[in-house]
């Protein structure tokens, strides 16, 4: 039910802030403009205790950037702030890491039980 709250928020944020698809392995994490998936880094796995996604995406970004749109984004989902690049949802944790440099950056996302 959260869930399909969460997804109706999305389409009710103003169109700049969309994103026309999802992180890989999920249907509840927007994948925001300009970062393209990484092929076959998306690893998900279901278990008792929760899903486990791992997935990167790369893109000529800034960091700054990206940690502004999620930060905006995410919260609109259900997703709390907890601490830097991370956020709690449900009994599921999202992290978001970075490689490279602006321009040049590619985002890990782990999507985990608590």
């Amino acid at each position: 039910m959260l869930r399909r709250v969460a997804l109706l928020l999305l389409l009710l944020v103003p169109a700049p802030a969309l994103a026309d698809s999802f992180v890989a392995g999920t249907e509840d994490v927007p994948l925001m403009p300009g970062l393209q998936p990484v092929a076959g880094s998306a690893l998900t796995f279901d278990k008792p205790q929760g899903r486990i996604v791992e997935a990167q995406a790369r893109g000529a970004l800034a960091r700054g950037a990206v940690q502004r749109f999620y930060a905006a984004t995410l919260p609109q989902l259900g997703w709390k702030a907890a601490g830097a690049d991370a956020w709690r949802r449900d009994g599921e944790t999202l992290r978001l890491d970075f490689h490279g440099s602006d321009g040049a950056l590619t985002v890990g996302f782990t999507l985990s039980p608590r």
